[in-house]
Protein backbone atom coordinates (compact mmCIF):
# COMPACT_ATOMS: atom_id res chain seq x y z
CA UNK A 1 0.00 0.00 0.00
CA UNK A 2 2.55 2.67 1.09
CA UNK A 3 5.48 2.86 -1.31
CA UNK A 4 7.51 5.77 0.07
CA UNK A 5 7.51 9.17 1.72
CA UNK A 6 6.40 11.90 -0.67
CA UNK A 7 6.68 15.13 1.28
CA UNK A 8 7.70 16.68 4.56
CA UNK A 9 7.21 20.21 5.87
CA UNK A 10 9.22 22.53 8.09
CA UNK A 11 8.35 25.79 9.81
CA UNK A 12 11.04 28.43 9.27
CA UNK A 13 11.50 31.92 10.71
CA UNK A 14 12.67 33.66 7.53
CA UNK A 15 11.43 32.19 4.25
CA UNK A 16 13.98 33.98 2.06
CA UNK A 17 16.90 32.77 4.22
CA UNK A 18 15.58 29.21 4.07
CA UNK A 19 14.92 29.39 0.31
CA UNK A 20 18.51 30.53 -0.17
CA UNK A 21 19.81 27.67 2.03
CA UNK A 22 17.82 24.83 0.47
CA UNK A 23 18.17 26.15 -3.11
CA UNK A 24 21.66 27.64 -3.29
CA UNK A 25 23.53 25.60 -0.69
CA UNK A 26 21.84 22.19 -0.75
CA UNK A 27 20.91 22.46 -4.43
CA UNK A 28 17.23 21.54 -4.20
CA UNK A 29 15.03 22.70 -7.09
CA UNK A 30 12.36 25.18 -6.03
CA UNK A 31 9.07 24.18 -7.64
CA UNK A 32 6.49 26.50 -6.07
CA UNK A 33 6.35 29.77 -4.12
CA UNK A 34 3.39 31.63 -2.65
CA UNK A 35 4.55 34.97 -1.26
CA UNK A 36 1.16 35.82 0.23
CA UNK A 37 0.95 32.57 2.18
CA UNK A 38 4.72 32.62 2.92
CA UNK A 39 5.36 29.09 1.67
CA UNK A 40 7.86 27.51 -0.71
CA UNK A 41 8.22 23.98 -2.07
CA UNK A 42 11.26 22.12 -3.38
CA UNK A 43 11.71 18.87 -5.27
CA UNK A 44 14.01 16.40 -3.58
CA UNK A 45 15.69 14.29 -6.25
CA UNK A 46 13.76 14.06 -9.50
CA UNK A 47 10.74 16.36 -9.99
CA UNK A 48 7.55 14.94 -8.52
CA UNK A 49 9.47 12.19 -6.69
CA UNK A 50 9.62 13.80 -3.24
CA UNK A 51 8.99 17.30 -1.90
CA UNK A 52 9.99 19.60 0.94
CA UNK A 53 7.64 22.39 2.02
CA UNK A 54 8.79 25.45 3.98
CA UNK A 55 6.26 27.54 5.88
CA UNK A 56 7.26 30.85 7.46
CA UNK A 57 6.11 31.16 11.08
CA UNK A 58 7.07 33.27 14.10
CA UNK A 59 10.07 31.86 16.01
CA UNK A 60 7.79 30.91 18.92
CA UNK A 61 5.88 28.50 16.65
CA UNK A 62 8.92 26.70 15.25
CA UNK A 63 9.64 23.28 16.68
CA UNK A 64 12.92 21.71 15.64
CA UNK A 65 12.56 18.69 13.33
CA UNK A 66 14.84 16.08 11.80
CA UNK A 67 14.94 14.42 8.42
CA UNK A 68 17.56 12.82 6.20
CA UNK A 69 18.54 13.32 2.56
CA UNK A 70 19.49 10.13 0.71
CA UNK A 71 22.97 10.55 -0.79
CA UNK A 72 25.61 8.45 -2.50
CA UNK A 73 28.00 6.72 -0.10
CA UNK A 74 31.01 8.16 -1.95
CA UNK A 75 29.74 11.72 -1.37
CA UNK A 76 29.26 11.13 2.37
CA UNK A 77 32.64 9.43 2.80
CA UNK A 78 34.76 11.75 0.68
CA UNK A 79 33.02 15.09 0.23
CA UNK A 80 30.19 15.80 2.71
CA UNK A 81 32.33 17.16 5.56
CA UNK A 82 34.28 19.45 3.23
CA UNK A 83 31.06 20.56 1.49
CA UNK A 84 29.41 21.41 4.82
CA UNK A 85 32.48 23.22 6.17
CA UNK A 86 32.76 25.27 2.95
CA UNK A 87 29.21 26.48 3.56
CA UNK A 88 29.87 27.26 7.22
CA UNK A 89 27.71 24.34 8.37
CA UNK A 90 29.16 22.34 11.25
CA UNK A 91 29.06 18.62 10.46
CA UNK A 92 28.67 16.24 13.40
CA UNK A 93 28.04 12.56 13.89
CA UNK A 94 25.16 10.85 15.65
CA UNK A 95 27.17 10.50 18.86
CA UNK A 96 27.90 14.25 18.95
CA UNK A 97 31.37 13.35 20.24
CA UNK A 98 33.13 16.28 18.57
CA UNK A 99 34.02 14.30 15.43
CA UNK A 100 32.89 15.28 11.96
CA UNK A 101 33.45 11.75 10.61
CA UNK A 102 30.36 9.94 9.30
CA UNK A 103 29.19 7.00 11.40
CA UNK A 104 27.45 3.72 10.57
CA UNK A 105 24.13 2.73 12.10
CA UNK A 106 24.93 -0.97 12.13
CA UNK A 107 21.32 -2.10 12.57
CA UNK A 108 20.39 -0.91 9.06
CA UNK A 109 23.31 -0.61 8.00
CA UNK A 110 23.63 3.02 6.87
CA UNK A 111 26.33 5.70 6.79
CA UNK A 112 25.34 9.18 8.01
CA UNK A 113 26.58 12.67 8.88
CA UNK A 114 24.49 15.46 10.46
CA UNK A 115 24.25 19.26 10.24
CA UNK A 116 21.71 21.98 11.10
CA UNK A 117 19.75 24.31 8.84
CA UNK A 118 19.38 28.07 9.61
CA UNK A 119 16.43 27.37 11.96
CA UNK A 120 18.16 24.58 13.89
CA UNK A 121 16.38 21.71 12.16
CA UNK A 122 18.62 18.64 12.27
CA UNK A 123 19.44 17.48 8.75
CA UNK A 124 21.27 14.34 7.76
CA UNK A 125 23.02 12.97 4.70
CA UNK A 126 22.48 9.19 4.70
CA UNK A 127 23.40 6.26 2.48
CA UNK A 128 22.07 2.75 3.07
CA UNK A 129 24.93 0.27 2.85
CA UNK A 130 24.98 -3.17 1.27
CA UNK A 131 24.77 -6.22 3.50
CA UNK A 132 22.84 -7.32 6.53
CA UNK A 133 22.36 -5.19 9.59
CA UNK A 134 24.25 -5.94 12.79
CA UNK A 135 22.20 -4.25 15.55
CA UNK A 136 24.46 -5.58 18.29
CA UNK A 137 27.25 -3.28 17.03
CA UNK A 138 25.34 -0.04 17.67
CA UNK A 139 26.79 3.07 16.03
CA UNK A 140 30.37 2.64 14.82
CA UNK A 141 32.89 4.24 12.49
CA UNK A 142 32.89 3.35 8.82
CA UNK A 143 36.38 1.84 9.19
CA UNK A 144 35.12 -0.42 12.00
CA UNK A 145 32.13 -1.40 9.88
CA UNK A 146 34.33 -2.31 6.94
CA UNK A 147 36.62 -4.38 9.17
CA UNK A 148 33.76 -6.24 10.85
CA UNK A 149 31.64 -6.70 7.73
CA UNK A 150 34.57 -7.85 5.61
CA UNK A 151 34.14 -5.01 3.13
Amino acid sequence: MITGLYETHLFVENLETSIDFYKNILGLRQCHFEPGRRIAFFWIGKPKEAMLGLWEKPASEIDRRHFAFRCEMEFILNHATEFLNQHHLKPYNFLKDGSDKPMVFAWMPALAIYFDDPDGHVLEFISVLEGEGRPELGVISYDEWMEISGG
